[in-house]
């Protein structure tokens, strides 16, 4: 009886981790042997990260790599999304007393960093076309202590850039571009990120390419540049000789060579993905959700393939029991967080938050992945 319930067990773990295995994820890192290969190299020669103010030689290659695709003058490489986001703040002066604009749908990094320098997030609601900041309720929002606005090109969709130039005018503010999810998404030609003064980009492992843990700034302003560099080194230039505050955002040597060697790959990822996206839109048309589309101009990443349904709940249940990795980001809003709880009026958030669902369409997802996922919400709807 005990070797019968040990087969039985035996069995069940089998199972759970083909299940586990099967699963469609919602996104994953893709590395390869070129990744393991410099990580393995810089751990021989022990060069793992640099104090110097330009960043070690592997920091380098990757900014000017990182500047060339993007098309920016200067790159800023940094250990986060979040420090990217952070250190333009600083570079901004923004400090207590100060309000920020921010989307209330998105990742919490972006109100944190605003609080992190002790100004307030003032939160602003979206555009239910592409889930990124509504430039109406934007203006409705600027007061006298507004110092700066921060909106975010949520799952890869751009923002919308002329309305957006026309608020920062008109109030002379600066916009810091949240393009953590949007690498590679572009308007009118040019890349998110680079539309305004600084833009901010996240390299975690869920992105669109990955360093392990990273992230940067871009800039054309050679004076943010500087103020940068000296940001994510303590506020130094040369050895202990502090001149602003800063703090050590710098990134590391291995996660540096592991971010270069991924941009190379990162138009190949793309591609991937908006086949993936192409193809599902085409299966799950008679559907009734509202499917992802892009704007005039408009060319997104497509980091989430994002839909949304009044039966949200329904369909994120069932797809996950059917191993497909399906997830709703953002079910709560920064607003209504524990930390947060601001009462405002944000309906078009409070919308999405209770309708949007992301499908996996990642490099890795297969066609017949994107086949099984269709048949499954067909089933489901």
């Amino acid at each position: 009886m005990k070797y019968k319930n040990s087969c039985l067990l035996d069995e069940i773990y089998r199972l759970t981790i083909n299940r586990i295995l099967l699963k469609i994820a919602i996104n994953i890192p893709i590395i390869g042997r070129e990744e393991i290969s410099a990580v393995t190299s810089i751990l021989k020669n022990g060069n793992l990260a640099s104090s110097d103010s330009k960043g070690g030689k592997h920091v380098q290659a990757f900014e000017k790599a990182a500047s060339s695709l993007v098309k920016s003058k200067y790159a800023i490489a940094v250990n986060s999304g979040t420090s990217a986001l952070q250190a333009a703040l600083y570079a901004l002066n923004i400090k207590k007393g100060d309000e920020v604009l921010v989307p209330s749908f998105t990742f919490i990094a972006t109100a944190n960093t605003v609080v992190s320098t002790g100004a307030k997030p003032i939160f602003v609601d979206i555009l239910k076309e592409n889930y990124t900041i509504n430039p109406d309720d934007l203006q409705k929002k600027v007061t006298k202590k507004t110092r700066a606005i921060i909106p975010v090109h949520l799952y890869g969709n751009v923002a919308h850039i002329e309305e957006l130039s026309e608020i920062a005018k008109k109030n002379n503010l600066p916009i810091i571009e949240d393009s953590a999810q949007s690498l590679g998404s572009t308007y009118k030609g040019r890349h998110t990120g680079t539309f305004f003064e600084m833009g901010c980009y996240s390299m975690y492992p869920a992105k669109v390419m990955t360093s392990g843990e990273g992230g940067f700034v871009v800039t054309n302003n050679k004076k943010l540049r500087d103020k940068l560099l000296m940001i994510r080194n303590h506020g130094m230039v040369h050895g202990n000789d502090a001149r602003i505050f800063g703090l050590n955002l710098r990134l590391p040597e291995i996660n540096a060579a592991i971010a270069t060697i991924q941009m190379k790959k990162l138009p190949n990822f793309l591609k991937f993905r908006k086949n993936n996206a192409k193809l599902l839109s085409k299966l799950i048309s008679d559907l009734k959700v509202e499917l992802p589309h892009q704007r005039k101009n408009e060319n997104v990443n497509w980091y989430l393939y994002t839909i949304a349904t009044k039966k949200r709940d329904k369909l994120l249940k069932k797809l996950n029991e059917n191993g497909i990795g399906a997830t709703s980001y953002y079910s709560t809003p920064v607003h209504k967080t524990p930390f947060y709880k601001i009462k405002t009026n944000l309906p078009v958030t409070n919308w999405a938050a209770s309708h949007v669902i992301s499908l996996p369409i990642h490099p890795k997802v297969t066609k017949k992945n994107i086949e099984f996922i269709a048949k499954t919400m067909h089933d489901i709807l």
